[in-house]
């Protein structure tokens, strides 16, 4: 009795953190992901041959823009200064909450953020929505019917889905229920019908790694003999499955949602170009062929720090589903 409760004690030493310290130390990460991924950015988009003053110029003058505008655009936006220098004056404004001005259009980059991030957030939530209302009735359905047809044809299933190249899949998705069928429009944003085809051709793929997560999560979590005791007590089999069983199997799950939901942004710049929808995808990829480095940079810090916004919430999530796990004063 001493030994057990000795390791009871010990293991929930071991999960219990302080919670300033924790937040120090994901802060302390966080800038350091953003930091590198801010200086790698930078030194991607202005090592990209191609000059942006020139790439510009041409396209609003339409014509080859003569020597002098080019140099007058270059000292305008700080171009012909040395990259050490261009990196701390954009980071500087950064900082400040300053994106910076397009280019092109010398708009605010801030601006065109918030303008074009609300149907890129809409595709993404709902593409987990799909994922998730499809991977885990299908994933629990599986290992409850481990090695019968069932389990068969959802395994098939997540291979076909985790294989299927989401921009391909569009293009089918576009093909038969919308120039075949008629059923629902190609392109634009604003109503549900536009939303469909897109959140499920992005979120195709997450279902299949969620739906294989839930399986073998669930064939680790049927074998605890606590499900026994609480179908002795009397409870049934849907309420001990999705009530007791699935709790316990949904942290890793919860880990891979997660992250997918950071990944489901990048996918979505594929998914906005082929439905043309106007969001961070079209944005960044417009900015890419003018040379708008602001924009670029701009868009890719907003996704990175998505990244880490998602993580911390993954990790907070964990203290619902799993009491031991608690950002509470005590000695980690």
């Amino acid at each position: 009795m001493v030994r057990r409760a000795s390791s009871q004690k010990s293991m929930e030493g071991r999960y219990r953190v302080n919670p300033g310290r924790y937040l120090l130390y994901r802060l302390t990460t966080a800038a350091i992901v953003l930091g590198g991924v801010s200086v790698l950015t930078f030194l991607l988009v202005h090592l990209t041959p191609g000059d942006p003053a020139r790439t510009i110029l041409s396209q609003q003058m339409d014509q080859t823009p003569p020597e002098s505008a080019v140099e007058s655009f270059r000292a305008e936006h700080g171009l012909d200064e040395s990259l050490y220098v261009q990196y701390f004056s954009w980071i500087t404004d950064v900082l400040r909450g300053d994106f910076g001005h397009s280019y092109y259009t010398n708009r605010s980059v801030g601006e065109l953020l918030v303008s074009h991030l609300p149907p890129t957030i809409e595709l993404a939530v709902a593409s987990l929505v799909v994922a998730l209302v499809i991977a885990i009735p299908a994933g629990v359905i599986s290992a409850v019917h481990h090695g019968e047809w069932l389990d068969l044809v959802s395994q098939a299933g997540a291979l076909i889905g985790v294989s299927m190249p989401n921009f391909w899949l569009g293009y089918l998705l576009i093909l038969v229920f919308s120039v075949r069928l008629g059923f629902l429009p190609v392109t634009g944003s604003g109503e549900l019908a536009h939303l469909i085809l897109p959140a499920i051709a992005l979120g195709t793929g997450m279902t299949a790694i969620i739906t294989r997560l839930v399986r073998s999560s669930m064939l680790e979590v049927l074998d605890q003999a606590y499900l026994e005791t609480a179908r002795a007590k009397g409870l049934s089999e849907r309420i001990v499955l999705y009530k007791h069983a699935l709790r316990n199997a949904l942290i890793p799950v919860v880990t891979v949602a997660g992250l997918q939901l950071g990944f489901v942004l990048n996918g979505a710049v594929v998914i906005e170009i082929v439905f043309q929808r106007p969001g961070l995808g079209m944005l960044l990829v417009d900015a890419i062929f003018d040379r708008d480095y602001p924009i670029v940079q701009g868009v890719v810090l907003v996704i990175a720090m998505a990244f880490v916004v998602t993580n911390l919430l993954v990790d907070l999530a964990y203290e619902y589903l799993d009491p031991r796990i608690r950002l509470a004063e005590g000695k980690s």
